[in-house]
């Protein structure tokens, strides 16, 4: 059969035509179709639930019982601590009284918070109510109109999906695996220190920066540190400071500065206090874009690769904890014993943390990458080490924790791990670990520290 003939009998099916004679050789065509019409009204009031959906679930109705739940237990041990300072008193009741009444306002405020939690959670609890029901709704309203798709389109488009996923599945099936990093020590079990503890050579007038040992160093540059200030509204870096040696930088002496551009803030310049220096390359947030850059330290240029679209970037997923946010850390970049790692996350996550590859290369790229169910805005900081991701959250002014990890190799994830660092200022701005040395690096409200991490391949 012909295409033009198909095309007729196609016609035929859908189409009735019926003619009648007008004033001898003029006719009338009366077109009847055999089928329903579309019913557009339906599809409206579909994108219409959808769009209302999309606009009732917002990032900060998602993070607001976190962050509750973590107020709920600073106020609980704080509860618990005045408790036993108030059991261990022998004072012969002089100060008992007060201590009581300081108990009181403490449950007092514990309730108010609490009280907060329970509210969102009720209310957390009907919006998926209604969700759900508009979610059901909505799918049975998509599956009719699918009967209108004679031709199924959708159907077709559905298979192209599924057959293309699988097609990308054996594909990477087939390719070598990638080497994973040789870590025979195991996972982190402790943290010792601080090792290192000093203000830098810019006093405290910059609290936000970075600063280590480049893992996979130059020829010549093996006992050399790196020291990145941002000297621009808290925000913003233009150069990387470097020191020919731990008693260097502590002391201040002897500074090379490597300028990336000679304005600040301008294009491809340091945004973020989360930058990490390796294979003699320091890589960050690109200013006011959702890139990440690469700054050759010999050579003195610029590459850069985009981020998945809609990644965050300008402030919009930072890390911090109920009493600070740490501005512009929506990019997070680490090292270990495989390369470089970059975290952010994306409204499509659910404001979730994603980890990426940094594949070496001018420009660099984005290799394998993992989502997880660790949300962003309830942690302090992450860091890399054999492989696995890990995120601290903040406990008190003395105590960092680190609470959670994800294997990259295995995807396990754990939210137990309760590690903690002693800080010697309230905040840590940002914090990388060096495999070489097997020591993390945190600069904290202008203040340089390390740690020693402690691995181990026994169960804990």
């Amino acid at each position: 059969m012909t295409s033009s003939a198909s095309s007729v009998v196609t016609a035929a099916i859908f189409l009735f035509l019926s003619y009648q004679s007008v004033s001898g050789k003029d006719c009338a065509c009366e077109l009847k179709t055999l089928q329903r019409p579309f019913p557009m009204k339906q599809l409206d009031s579909v994108r219409t639930v959808a769009e209302r959906c999309s606009r009732s679930i917002t990032s900060t109705q998602i993070t607001e019982a976190d962050v509750q739940m973590q107020g709920v237990q600073r106020r609980l041990q704080q509860l618990e601590e005045s408790v036993s300072v108030l059991e261990n008193e022998d004072d012969g009741d002089l100060y008992s009284a007060v201590s009581l009444r300081m108990i009181e306002l403490e449950f007092a405020e514990f309730q108010v918070v609490l009280g907060k939690l329970k509210n969102s959670i009720k209310s957390h609890k009907q919006l998926s109510e209604s969700t759900t029901t508009k979610l059901r709704n909505m799918t049975e309203s998509l599956q009719e109109l699918e009967d209108f798709d004679l031709l199924h389109v959708v159907r077709n488009q559905r298979e192209i999906r599924r057959l293309t996923r699988e097609l990308a599945e054996c594909q990477h099936e087939l390719q070598p695996p990638t080497a994973q990093p040789h870590c025979p020590q195991g996972q982190l079990v402790k943290v010792n220190g601080p090792r290192t503890y000093s203000l830098t050579q810019y006093g405290t007038s910059y609290p936000y920066g970075a600063w280590g040992k480049d893992p996979k160093p130059a020829p010549g540059k093996e006992a050399m540190y790196w020291l990145v200030a941002l000297t621009s509204s808290k925000a913003y870096a233009n150069y990387v400071r470097h020191y020919s040696s731990l008693s260097a930088i502590l002391v201040g002496v002897g500074p090379m500065d490597s300028v990336i551009s000679s304005s600040n803030p301008t294009t491809n310049t340091i945004i973020g206090p989360n930058v990490v220096q390796y294979g003699d390359a320091l890589y960050y947030g690109c200013y006011n874009t959702p890139s990440v850059c690469r700054f050759n330290i010999s050579s003195k240029s610029v590459t850069n690769t985009p981020l998945p679209q809609n990644s965050g970037f300008n402030n919009k997923f930072p890390f911090g904890h109920l009493d600070a946010t740490y501005i512009y850390t929506d990019l997070d970049f680490s090292t270990d014993e495989s390369g470089v790692w970059v975290v952010y996350t994306a409204p499509e996550n659910f404001g979730n943390v994603i980890l990426s590859e940094v594949i070496e290369g001018s420009p660099p790229s984005l290799g394998r990458t993992w989502r997880t169910s660790l949300h962003k805005r309830t942690a302090t900081n992450t860091f890399m080490a054999c492989g696995v991701l890990y995120a601290t959250r903040f406990l008190d002014k003395q105590t960092e924790e680190i609470f959670y990890s994800f294997d990259t190799e295995t995807k396990e994830e754990r939210y137990d791990l309760k590690i903690h660092l002693k800080k010697m200022q309230t905040n840590i701005q940002s914090l990388h670990y060096n495999p070489r040395e097997r020591t993390l690096y945190a600069y904290s409200d202008a203040y340089i520290v390390s740690y020693d991490a402690v691995l181990c391949s026994c169960d804990k």
